[in-house]
């Protein structure tokens, strides 16, 4: 599947408001800690890659991130699924180091065929991510518009291009979390 994403600081109260006003409904809302990894061979900073463990609600998640493709939004493939216990430690025996760990409060709307996140993100602030998924490559030019029509409706500014890992690796020295 294709992400398509786009991200704007936002005071997260105001477009809570604007989300009921569209009919979103809140799917969930939980802390989720996401410990981001560097591969021993391949350097994801050069090639524009992710690889992710999400924990949140006593469960853990894998996502291998793709390099993002030129679409205006934020558009890449991503690959996720459910893990065990364990999987931070098997990444670190085969050689992963852990580069960042990022906590976040994410609050969780749909509706619309639309996922919209309401982020406090610890050290970062205050984030709203729109996204669409799509199967094919020519669907993303009309989901970077409708994402970002959905975005001006919530009222939404300036977009944040920086992942939170790219953000938080600007704010903070690696190592210093």
């Amino acid at each position: 599947m294709l992400e398509v994403e786009v991200k704007h600081r936002a005071d997260l109260s105001k477009v809570r408001e604007r989300l009921k006003s569209l009919g979103f409904s809140l799917v969930a809302a939980q802390e989720e800690v996401d410990i981001y990894f560097q591969h021993p061979c391949r350097n994801f900073a050069a090639t524009d890659e992710a690889l992710r463990v999400r924990s949140a609600g006593g469960r853990a998640y894998v996502a291998y991130k793709g390099p993002r493709m030129g679409a205006g939004a934020k558009t890449r493939v991503e690959v996720s699924a459910e893990a065990g216990p364990g999987i931070v430690e098997v990444f670190e025996k085969l050689g992963f180091a852990a580069v960042a760990r990022i906590r976040k409060r994410r609050e969780y709307y749909a509706g619309g065929g639309f996922s919209v996140s309401l982020d406090l993100v610890e050290g970062l602030g205050e984030f709203v991510e729109v996204e669409k998924t799509v199967a094919s490559e020519e669907e993303i030019p009309r989901a970077v518009e409708e994402v970002r029509r959905l975005a001006s409706a919530l009222g939404l500014g300036e977009e944040v291009r920086e992942t939170y890992l790219e953000l938080f690796l600007n704010t903070f020295k690696p190592g210093s979390q």
